[in-house]
């Protein structure tokens, strides 16, 4: 059986310089595969090779095979050259597959939501402005550095990326942003309702708690701000008024967790609407989840803390429920006797008047 590595396996490796001592067809889990890039540490592909550090020298790739020489200040010809390498066109597929997913899942309406991938130091590949996610295509796509100006493409770069690269500088671990408004999730951030916790396991070890970024108007540095000082201990985040967002090591585990969050809070509506209260899973049962994502080495505030601690919804406000009245019951109108009174006096008199 493959032995799967995760970060603490990682570290504990580099802490006794054994990291060529991985085999080639180990199981890397995803943050254990970020740390390795942290460390300057590159995986070979091909089986029977053990794990090598990249070359100070041009030309050093990472291992989805990304040049990491090139940086944005580095000359035209190197910057294109980045672009349109098999490498990166690979990655622009994958952008174009989530693209298309976002929109067939009605996560995205219009030439809403963007998305982008950290190639290199500085360097960060990015969705089109006023291009429906449902229909991009490879060369519609555009290369910005950290500050947002465009270093190459067609089509001029999102609005909204300076968001993005507000993460990625506030996250190493953020290595692709995703952000859409799949309409449940965003209804949350609409109403300011933070998510409920301890319902679902999925969400508990994949994401967990959901805060809310304040709003501030989108396509801003502010708006970013507000996202980057969130993502050390979240990877997705409800923005007032606004979507979601989320970050991961790959486009298509930050796309994961936008489909995590809208599940969930569609399922915590739904929830709400059966007139009953919700049920929790213990405290405990929080732990031993919080367990397993420590092992994931995805980040959480919960971690370490005491069982009285978590599942903490006192904020959580199920909201409006409807019920139907006990047969036999009365409808719920209460009258005034007092008022009674004066309506069958004032009949009365009425009815002495017609009959003189």
């Amino acid at each position: 059986m493959k032995k799967v590595y995760s970060v603490k396996d990682i570290d504990d490796l580099h802490r006794s310089g054994a990291l060529g001592s991985i085999p080639a067809d180990a199981v890397i889990t995803p943050s254990a595969r970020d740390r390795l890039n942290e460390l300057g540490v590159q995986r070979a592909r091909r089986s029977g090779a053990s794990p090598v550090a990249p070359s100070a020298g041009g030309g050093s790739g990472d291992e989805r095979g990304i040049d990491q020489s090139v940086r944005a200040n580095s000359p035209k010809a190197d910057l294109e050259r980045l672009f349109n390498s098999p490498a990166v066109h690979e990655l622009k597929e994958q952008i174009c597959d989530v693209g298309r997913r976002l929109w067939q899942r009605a996560y995205v309406d219009g030439n809403g939501g963007n998305l982008s991938i950290r190639l290199t130091e500085d360097v960060v590949l990015c969705t089109p402005t006023l291009v429906s996610k449902g229909f991009m295509k490879p060369e519609d796509l555009c290369l910005v550095d950290l500050d947002g100006n465009q270093l190459a493409g067609v089509k001029k770069r999102t609005s909204e990326i300076l968001m993005h690269l507000s993460i990625m500088k506030a996250q190493p671990k953020a290595r692709a942003v995703s952000h859409a408004h799949p309409p449940y999730a965003t209804g949350f951030a609409v109403a300011g309702v933070q998510p409920p916790t301890c319902m679902i396991p999925e969400i508990e070890v994949f994401i967990g708690r959901v805060p809310i970024a304040p709003y501030e108007t989108p396509g801003t540095p502010e708006m970013g701000l507000k996202v980057a000082e969130l993502v050390d201990k979240h990877n997705t985040v409800l923005m007032e008024n606004h979507g979601v967002v989320s970050w991961s090591h790959s486009i298509e585990d930050a796309y994961f967790k936008m489909e995590i969050v809208e599940a969930y809070c569609r399922t915590v509506l739904v929830t709400t609407q059966l007139g009953v209260q919700p049920k929790q899973f213990s405290p405990k049962h929080l732990k031993d989840l919080l367990d397993i994502k420590q092992t994931l080495g995805v980040p959480d505030p919960r971690i370490g803390l005491k069982e009285c601690e978590l599942c903490d919804n006192d904020e959580w406000r199920p909201g409006v429920t409807c019920a139907v009245p006990a047969k036999g019951g009365d409808n719920g109108t209460k009258t005034d006797p007092e008022a009674e009174t004066v309506v069958k006096a004032v009949t009365d008199e009425i009815l002495n008047r017609l009959k003189g």
